[in-house]
């Protein structure tokens, strides 16, 4: 089941069958989450890192005011929290968006593999550091992209993120976001979602139904977006 995970380090890295059996027997069984439940909150004591293997969740802060905004979403393969391994407790709250399947990461099991896999530490190193890579470029969009160039390079990072992990079909891949969970992202209200998303349509670039996204246009809505994917650092290097 966590399979995905093995797609997206080998994108970057070669990992060893030694180095996977080690990850494997560190991972707990797997355990379902309903969707819109927050499974970790903010302040927490950690000892374990969560692994996601179905689903989509999402990083998240709020005000008093229940206001929410969406700082990172993940996807089959990702680390939810892998920086708490380091932090042990988190500043932020982590939700599943749908329906999800998650396996967790025992610190103490973490901290033996890296001692004995230096490799590996160098790996999940890695994975720590495109995460930040990947938040730059949404404060980037949340700071000076207008809402049509937000959507356009969002739409286009999820779909190679999904892409690595073998999620698409074609130009096409899921989306079971609600307008409110991409308002959310975006920092923009739910009604603006909608309208961006129709420009987006009427411009060719993409269909969005039956909790799917197509891309028809790829290059054009890169353009839109002046999205370019070098922040994913999808070239593969032995570390």
């Amino acid at each position: 089941m966590i399979d995905a995970h093995f797609l997206n380090l080998r994108r970057r890295d070669s990992i060893s069958p030694e180095e996977e059996a080690a990850i494997r027997g560190a991972l707990s069984e797997p355990r379902a989450i309903p969707a819109d439940r927050t499974i970790i909150r903010a302040e927490e004591e950690l000892s374990v890192s969560t692994l996601l293997v179905e689903g989509l969740m999402c990083r998240y802060k709020d005000l008093k005011d229940g206001q929410r905004q969406i700082s990172a979403l993940h996807i089959p393969g990702d680390f939810v929290d892998l920086h708490s391994f380091t932090l042990k407790r988190l500043d932020h709250n982590v939700m599943a968006l749908t329906p999800c399947r998650i396996v967790t990461f025992p610190h103490a099991r973490l901290n033996d593999i890296t001692e004995k896999f230096p490799h590996l530490t160098r790996v999940y190193w890695f994975l720590t550091s495109l995460e930040s890579s990947i938040q730059r470029e949404w404060t980037l969009s949340l700071g000076r992209r207008t809402a049509l160039q937000r959507l356009a390079a969002l739409l286009c990072e999820l779909f190679i993120r999904m892409e690595i992990v073998a999620m698409t079909d074609g130009n096409s891949f899921p989306l079971p976001l609600t307008q409110a969970d991409l308002a959310e992202c975006a920092g923009l209200t739910s009604v603006h979602v909608n309208r961006t998303l129709r420009e987006l349509r009427e411009r060719g670039l993409i269909d969005v139904s039956g909790r799917r996204a197509t891309i028809l246009d790829m290059a054009g809505l890169q353009d839109v977006g002046e999205f370019s994917p070098s922040y994913l650092y999808l070239e593969s290097r032995d570390r």
